[in-house]
């Protein structure tokens, strides 16, 4: 999630943990805490693949977190020493902070390696987008309300746990829609035949109502959209290609391998000014995808991998247009 979310979770925590004992030192630590794992974003580790998939990897490990939870601990008993007698709390206050900071980023689609070093794929649940109102303005509110409310009274604190019941709620939501939505899926498929070898669904940006459908099959994939709202359960899909042949000299290349790990196979090939750029189908939508990676070359197939042109802002506030007509009307057509 954005690291303004994953602060105000860190802060709400800290606040239900320890707000009632230290007062507002709780919100402070716990949305520094909340934003720790992400600090390895400052970190360059090389190249634009190696940038991409290395983050959220040994910083968002839960072996490394634990290691590192009773070690927080010292330092903030250290700094507060008049709070030793709430040992325990601190303790649960670090843990949950940094835990639930990583198991957020596993409800999306971008992947996070929370068994590193372990070779296991980055988990992706998918089941919430990486900025969505409806789950982060509670916290905010409660985080606020805990901030700005008088601490000779408990309503911050109780404004501030009730916050955070209606948000960790909406997640619920959020996992119920999208085995709604595979169900639909699935059962789409099947009626027109599509023989595929693996599907996945996405929240569209900023909410939970409409969900993009990517299919992969043998020669390419498709695409989808759904909205809870739609009065059928059929789900148009278009096919679009991919050139895996593309690959073929490059099988044992690095860049290429790692992406496919983690993308878990949701990925094209194609060949653009003789570049061969592979790209990552989970983010983003046809034609536009926010991680595309030259990995090759025709004649020159193993070139310091580069991160292709970004979106352009214009193009990201059409699509973010179109998403909020889709979820009200299946016959929009893509911009």
């Amino acid at each position: 999630m954005d690291s303004v979310t994953q602060i105000a979770l860190g802060a709400s925590l800290g606040e239900a943990v320890l707000g009632k004992q230290i007062g507002k030192r709780a919100l402070l630590w716990g949305g520094v805490l909340g934003l720790f794992p992400d600090l390895d974003i400052l970190i360059p580790f090389g190249d634009a693949v190696k940038n991409f998939t290395y983050h959220r990897g040994f910083s968002h490990s839960i072996f490394v977190l634990t290691a590192l939870t009773p070690v927080f601990v010292w330092i903030a008993l250290k700094l507060h020493p008049q709070t030793i007698q709430y040992r325990k709390r601190w303790s649960a206050l670090v843990f949950l902070a940094l835990m639930t900071h990583i198991l957020l980023d596993c409800l999306t689609v971008y992947g996070t390696q929370i068994f590193w070093p372990l070779p296991a794929p980055p988990v992706m649940w998918s089941s919430i987008f990486i900025i969505d109102p409806m789950y982060s303005l509670p916290l905010i509110g409660g985080v606020l309300a805990a901030l700005l409310l008088r601490r000779t009274s408990l309503k911050g604190h109780t404004v501030n746990t009730i916050c955070l019941v209606i948000s960790t709620l909406y997640l619920a939501w959020s996992a119920g829609a999208k085995l709604h939505v595979n169900q639909i899926v699935t059962q789409s498929l099947e009626r027109k035949a599509i023989a595929y070898e693996r599907f996945l669904t996405v929240p569209a940006p900023f909410n939970t109502v409409l969900w993009r459908v990517l299919v992969m099959v043998d020669d390419g994939y498709y695409e989808g959209f759904y909205s809870l709202l739609d009065k059928t359960g059929d789900i148009p899909f278009t096919h679009y290609p991919s050139t895996g042949k593309l690959l073929e000299r490059l099988e044992e290349h690095w860049p290429v391998k790692r992406l496919q790990w983690f993308t878990h196979g949701f990925y094209s090939v194609k060949e653009i000014d003789r570049a061969i750029v592979l790209s990552d189908l989970r983010m983003g939508m046809e034609p536009d995808y926010f991680f595309q990676f030259k990995v090759g070359e025709i004649g020159n197939p193993h070139p310091v991998p580069t991160q292709s042109a970004r979106i352009s802002a214009d193009r990201r506030l059409d699509r973010l247009g179109w998403v909020w007509k889709r979820i009200w009307d299946p016959g929009v057509l893509s911009p």
